[in-house]
């Protein structure tokens, strides 16, 4: 395609993709070719229109038509596979199902009004909203989770968890990314610490790792207060869902259980004070935060700020991590 082409149609081959993750194509795949035929019976969809996406499909990569009706998975493919290593079949749907798709409908009113398109689409918060919808909040887990598996490598070597002897993190979810990090620091005890439909599959997580025996999960809000006395607490893009006040919000939970010499460990994309071009990954995700949760991403000047709102004080920032480009900003307790 032309730039043009990728400028106006781009929204299509996204949604392109997503019908597929969404009717599970990848999956019934996964074991030879099939006929649009035999998939439209099992997917419950109309012959004629499922032949067309997956002949869509096929000029995009992601299957190769090898008869006239018959369809297998590609290697580009397998990635939508909701059981690989390396799946996006979680993170296409939580971004680009029908549920953010309409409130994407709503930017302009978000840019207009300052409300998150969301709010606006759907009459309540996206919290609200997973919170009412138990299917939805399960894809919205599992992305994260998936997010944190890719995430981990850079973000544990940074964290350096042997300087700890106990860490808890604010709305770790599943646990994927605790269970990394005990499972590289045999003597480090955790908390994972959500909401209890966040906890879901924390159990499991940590059993599969190996590290369940030193890791507590312990429902919360962390909007009321977060577990005391741990050496260091990690938030995880957590602060970008959050406007400024409510992400001030958490930081001073986190620093009302900090001891004098504990660590905050922050996990976020950082924006450039004056952008280019290099920023428009966290440009395009920042968008994204404005349509669906309120919240945005910052500059270091503006993580700075927050911090020192909620009597922090910033230590230090990494650099960029691979491979989604986060900091790891470091903030103590000011004295």
């Amino acid at each position: 395609m032309t730039i043009r082409d990728e400028l106006l149609f781009g929204a299509t081959v996204t949604k392109v993709v997503t019908a597929a993750a969404e009717l599970n194509l990848a999956d019934r795949l996964a074991d030879g070719p099939r006929s649009s035929a035999d998939l439209s019976r099992q997917t419950a969809t109309d012959h004629k229109s499922l032949y067309r996406l997956l002949r869509t499909l096929a000029g995009l990569g992601f299957v190769q038509q090898s008869d006239t009706d018959e369809f297998k998975l590609t290697e580009a493919g397998e990635s939508l596979r909701s059981d690989t290593d390396d799946s996006i079949h979680a993170l296409a749907t939580m971004l680009w199902g029908k549920e953010a798709w309409v409130s994407w409908g709503e930017l302009v009113a978000a840019v207009r009004t300052g409300e998150a398109g969301w709010s606006q689409a759907h009459g309540m918060s996206w919290i609200d909203f997973y919170s009412r919808h138990p299917e939805a909040s399960a894809t919205f887990n599992k992305a994260m989770s998936h997010h944190s598996r890719d995430a981990a490598p850079g973000l544990v070597e940074a964290v350096r968890p042997a300087r700890f002897d106990s860490i808890v993190d604010v709305g770790g979810g599943d646990g994927t990314l605790m269970a990394e990090l005990l499972h590289v620091e045999p003597t480090l005890q955790g908390i994972v610490f959500d909401l209890p439909s966040g906890l879901d599959d924390a159990a499991a997580t940590l059993t599969a790792r190996g590290v369940a025996d030193r890791c507590h999960l312990q429902p919360g809000d962390f909007f009321d207060a977060v577990p005391a006395d741990a050496d260091a607490y990690l938030l995880k893009q957590i602060l970008h869902d959050w406007d400024d006040d409510a992400a001030v919000q958490i930081l001073t939970s986190c620093r009302t259980a900090m001891a004098s010499d504990a660590r905050l460990l922050i996990l976020e994309r950082m924006l450039s004070e004056v952008v280019g071009r290099e920023d428009t990954p966290t440009l395009l995700i920042d968008m994204h935060m404005l349509v669906v949760t309120g919240g945005r991403e910052r500059t270091e000047a503006e993580f700075r700020h927050l911090l020192g709102r909620a009597g922090l004080t910033m230590t230090e920032v990494s650099k960029a991590l691979p491979p989604y480009g986060y900091h790891l900003i470091e903030a103590a307790p000011a004295q």
